[in-house]
């Protein structure tokens, strides 16, 4: 996976190519939440839960966390 900007649905997409994009991302924040080190790093980034987008930053800090999606 290409560490780079992704839209949260996007994302998600990568996370769960099988479902909804709305599912998706809902899904993925849902992991995000359920990892108190992965949300603590990604709120030191500054990031918000109303953002359209991950920073590539972000995204890197999600694929150590979670592993990379399988695409």
């Amino acid at each position: 996976m290409k560490i780079r900007s992704y839209a949260k649905s996007e994302l998600a997409l990568l996370y769960f190519p099988a479902s909804d994009p709305h599912v998706a991302t809902v899904r993925l924040m849902g992991w995000i939440r359920r990892c108190p080190e992965l949300k603590e790093r990604l709120s030191a980034c500054n990031s918000s839960k109303f953002a359209k987008y991950f920073t590539a930053k972000e995204v890197g800090l999600i694929e150590e966390y979670l592993g990379c999606p399988d695409i």
